[in-house]
């Protein structure tokens, strides 16, 4: 995941070298004989890696904009609050001096794209960014489980 505008500079960087390699061993493959579906196989790693980091730097892009998309699982509020930091245009410093916390505690929590982070804390940072988070349930609860639980469908 690219977190600065540093890390994606090198990343645009390195997606140009990488069309660059690919290019050459692409032409290498096909000097040896290799084509069709063997030479898309062969360089089936490459351009893997190659759409993997074209990813990322459109993930960037979009949090740049703002656009954070939709958190369908709580495991993923990390990189959500990640690109919250991006989307407002903050370094980590910034972020850090906005809630209190040293810079190499946003590291370490962006790092580990704040695994085990508490209700509080993203409770925090969301309220000291004016943040607004909305969770709604898409799927009906079924019978059955209602059945099973009732207090918590009361």
């Amino acid at each position: 995941m690219i977190r600065s505008e540093k890390e994606y500079q090198k990343a645009i960087e390195r997606f140009e070298e990488e069309r660059k390699v690919m290019g050459r061993q692409r032409a290498h493959f096909e000097e040896l004989g290799h084509a069709g579906e063997e030479l898309e196989r062969l360089m089936q790693p490459l351009v893997s890696f190659h759409n993997q980091l074209k990813e990322e730097l459109e993930a960037y892009e979009d949090m740049k904009r703002g656009n954070l998309g939709t958190l369908y699982e709580f495991n993923n509020i990390g990189r959500w609050l990640i690109g919250v930091r991006i989307a407002l245009g903050l370094s980590q410093k910034e972020f850090a001096k906005e809630l209190g916390v040293s810079e190499a505690q946003v590291s370490r929590d962006e790092n580990n794209e704040y695994h085990g982070i508490t209700l509080d804390k993203a409770q925090r940072i969301l309220e000291t960014f004016n943040v607004r988070f909305k969770a709604e349930i898409e799927e009906p609860v079924s019978k059955s489980r209602k059945d099973k639980n009732p207090m918590l469908f009361a």
